[in-house]
Formats: C-alpha cells, structure tokens, sequence
C-alpha cells in the first residue's frame, strides 16, 4: 500500500485555478508537512518566472525538458533527486534511519482535471514509482501545533591558510559543522520540562467531547541547554594553525516550529527544533556572503575587520492558517518589498500587515587579517557555559517545516507537483 497524502481542500482549488498561458506545464511546489504514518499538504504554489527570461521563450513551445532545474531548486530548495542532491551540500544535519524518505510527484491535467500521484525514495535514484493516495479534507491548515524560542548564538570560525582554496562560504559551513553538533547534543525543555522523546507531546492536554485534544492555537515554549563536558573521558586537544582571518557570528535567533496535531511525538519537536535553528543560521550566511560577492566591497587593509549584519528573518502566515513561513530581509529593505517577494514566491496575496518582523540584531564580523588562532578539536564539541534559549520554526526553505517539511514542485503539462521532505 502507497503513502497517503492529505490534503487543505483550498490546495485543489488553487490547481484548478491555475493558468498554463499557453504553456505547456508550469512547475511548482506542494507545502507542508511528512510524518510516519500520514503526509499533509497545507499550500501550493507555482514557481515564479525567472526576471531575464524574455518574451520569445516566454511564449515558445514549451517541453518538460525545459524546465529550468536551477531556478526550480532555488524556488523549491529540493526538486526530486536533482535538487536532494543540491540541498544536501547545504545541510548542517543528516537524515534519521526513521525518516521518510519518499517523496511525491504529482500531475495535474488543467483539462480534465486528473491527478496522477506517485511517490520515490529520495535515497535510492535508481528507485522506481509508486503509486499513492491524495485525499482532500477541509480545514486541515487550521490542526496544527506551533512551538517557539529564541536562540542565542556567539560562534567564532576561524579561517586557515591551509584551505586558502576554500570559499569564505565552503570554509564557514566547516566551521558551523562543529557549532551544529554541539546543537543536536543539547537537552531540550518542552514548557520547562525535559520529556522523553517518544512520549506523546500532547499528553496530559484536555480532551474535546469528540475524544482529540484542542490543539488549535496551541503553542509551546522550548527552551535549548548546552551540556556541560564534566566527564573525564571527555578530552579536547588545542592545535595552533595559521589563519588568514576568521569569522564570528553573534545574535539572538527567532525559531519557530509547526507540528501538526495528529499524535505527535516530543522527538519530532525536538528535530523541528535542531534543523530549524541549523537552517537558519546557515541560510543567513549564505544570504550574507552572496550579498557580499554581488557588491564586491573593497578589500580592507590588514589587521581591519569588517561588521555586517545578517539577514533578519520574517515571518507570513499561510493564508487561511496560523501556520507562517518565513523569509529575510536586510535593514535597508522595505516592508513593500518583503511583501512583493512573499506575493511572488507563494502566488498568494499577502497584507504588509501580515509580514511579522523579528526583532533580531544579528552581525557577523569577518577579520581579514594575517593571525595565529588555536583552535580546539574536541572529542564533543566545547559546549557555552551558559544555557542557551531556543524557539523551533517550521520554515519554507522552501520547504514548510522544519520538522518534517515537505515540498512539491509542479510540472504542469497540465499541471504537475514535486512533493517531499526536509
């Protein structure tokens, strides 16, 4: 028996409302969210049509093979194998043996109004499809648990003369592998208490007449504790290298996670947690450094440190939900841009009044100067000396959630979707 997909009855009417404009196919994304036993599906969205494409290709025959896979992964972040592939290189974290690893394609025909739903496993290209049920259901954007924390960071990467053929982007993310480990081994706090990971995350939570819990609206506090080496056995070795410069990252980080409510685990809340807090702070240099190699700042002088500030993040609810996605935005850039790019990436209409700022003050110091730094190797990495505070975000990156987030692509020929998960 294939997976089941269940899917916000809004979904369906938004594929049938779509125009091909003498188009071929149109690509897109399915958003929302996998589990173990059930896969939801709370958005769709088309992706947008790249700037510099001109009026002749714009209304030329259009064939699947086409489709530009550069800009659907920028769009989807994933697309399939192609696009697994691509985000992989950009993750903080690895895939858990009890993940779900088959994602959907789904095929709309605009005419006939047919759906055509199948399923790969992500993890094995050479896997054939198979065939899965997509089932409609009203108001299934409304059933969903939301958790939130803050997260302070202070990490410091230096840059070694030994990997001077190393992007300051490709040298960060092997710096952020270590800070990303000391992530994942933190002790989580739902509401203040530390739960097993296989309890139910809703237990002890009032039941309706019906027998399931009111989880609408619901919201949990999670809170991250860095863990103290006290263990003899836990040795770190101090090794000197010579450094071209370094990196430093400090800030508070506004995380925010959804679960949906259908027996949800605490283990879920805590993986929502830990990749949202990866993904966001690598996404925020990514953002930075690209932003940075476009204006080309003028070299400093040695020994002179530049200060940037990251990307804020911004957050937007789904139409219709209390579930929001989020996006970043630089200092200079203005409340109708932010919403412009949210209309075009979503395809939905969305409300300055909507956008939902975080008030972070994030920078990043970059020091260009000819230094020693000693750097520590630990056998666990050195963990802060203070308890960290955290929030989990299920975020469209551009995939919705963290936690389990899936994302579809379209392939219209009438019209078709790509849909998995983060």
């Amino acid at each position: 028996m294939g997976r089941t997909y269940i899917v916000e009855e809004t979904v369906g009417q938004y594929l049938s409302n779509i125009s091909l404009q003498g188009k071929a196919f149109v690509s897109g994304l399915l958003i929302g969210q996998c589990s173990s036993q059930k896969d939801y599906v709370i958005l769709a969205t088309r992706t947008p049509p790249k700037e510099e494409q001109d009026e002749s290709s714009k209304h030329s025959k259009a064939k699947l093979d086409n489709l530009d896979e550069e800009w659907a992964t920028e769009h989807a972040n994933q697309l399939v194998f192609a696009v697994e592939k691509s985000m992989n290189k950009k993750r903080l974290w690895n895939f858990t043996d009890e993940e779900v690893s088959e994602r959907v394609t789904l095929h709309f025909c605009s005419s006939t109004k047919k759906i055509f739903c199948r399923t790969y496993d992500i993890h094995n290209p050479k896997s054939s499809a198979k065939p899965a049920d997509w089932k409609y259901q009203n108001g299934l954007s409304a059933s969903w648990l939301s958790l939130e924390c803050t997260v302070y960071i202070n990490i410091h990467v230096p840059l070694s003369t030994t990997s001077v053929s190393y992007t300051l982007e490709k040298n960060t993310k092997n710096g952020l592998i270590h800070w990303a480990k000391q992530i994942e081994n933190s002790i989580y706090l739902i509401n203040g208490q530390v739960k097993d990971e296989d309890c139910d995350l809703l237990e002890g939570q009032k039941k309706s007449s019906r027998g399931n819990t009111q989880a609408i609206n619901h919201s949990f506090d999670v809170r991250v504790l860095t863990q103290l080496l006290l263990n003899s056995d836990h040795r770190s070795t101090a090794t000197v290298q010579i450094c071209s410069g370094s990196v430093n990252l400090k800030g508070a980080v506004k995380c925010r996670a959804y679960i949906h409510s259908n027996k949800p685990k605490v283990k879920d809340a805590v993986q929502a947690m830990k990749r949202d807090i990866l993904n966001t702070v690598a996404d925020r240099c990514e953002i930075l450094f690209e932003d940075l190699l476009l204006n080309e700042i003028p070299e400093k002088k040695d020994s002179e440190k530049e200060f940037h500030i990251l990307p804020h993040r911004v957050f937007v609810p789904i139409p219709g939900s209390t579930v929001m996605l989020c996006d970043y935005k630089f200092g200079d850039e203005s409340a109708e841009e932010i919403r412009d790019h949210f209309i075009e990436m979503l395809d939905h209409m969305i409300q300055i009044e909507d956008l939902e700022i975080a008030e972070e003050i994030n920078t990043a110091c970059v020091s260009s100067s000819m230094n020693t730094e000693a750097s520590l190797d630990n056998t666990d990495d050195e963990p802060s000396k203070q308890p960290i505070k955290t929030t989990i975000v299920l975020k469209i990156q551009q995939n919705i959630g963290v936690i389990a987030a899936f994302a579809v692509a379209a392939l219209a020929a009438g019209i078709s979707f790509h849909y998995f998960s983060d």
